[in-house]
């Protein structure tokens, strides 16, 4: 029951994305906190955006707090837990559930630093302990 609850949870598009990102570093905001901070970063239509923190709360993103003459919006799921929702599904959706895979592919394609490289290693060492026991 449980796993068909998470199938249907409402995911968010890729502007919805950028204002989850927003609220996660800032905490509650009003639209206009949220739109200028977009600005900085692209074009972003105060109008748009209060449209979309709506609808992104229509879904269950994000909770709109109206006991204030300016709404306050924040989001409903942690940061980590709705990235790992959207990992797993792409991690089963186009790795066929493989970690490994992903891995190698992000690996590949991307533009891995030495200090990346260097936590990377210290996560593997970390999970090689764990499987170890």
């Amino acid at each position: 029951m449980e796993k068909n609850t998470e199938s249907k949870k409402a995911e968010p598009t890729r502007g919805e994305l950028d204002i989850l990102q927003v609220l996660w570093e800032t905490g509650p905001a009003t639209v206009r906190t949220v739109n200028d901070i977009l600005l900085k970063g692209k074009e972003a239509n105060y109008t748009t955006t209060l449209k979309q923190m709506q609808v992104m709360t229509e879904k269950g993103l994000l909770l709109c707090d109206k006991r204030q003459l300016k709404h306050v919006y924040s989001v409903v799921e942690e940061e980590q837990k709705t990235k790992a929702h959207l990992l797993k599904k792409i991690t089963d959706g186009m790795f066929k559930g493989s970690t490994r895979n992903i891995v190698v592919q992000l690996l590949g394609t991307g533009n891995p630093t030495k200090e990346d490289i260097r936590e990377i290693k210290a996560i593997l060492e970390e999970l090689e302990k764990v499987a170890d026991h």
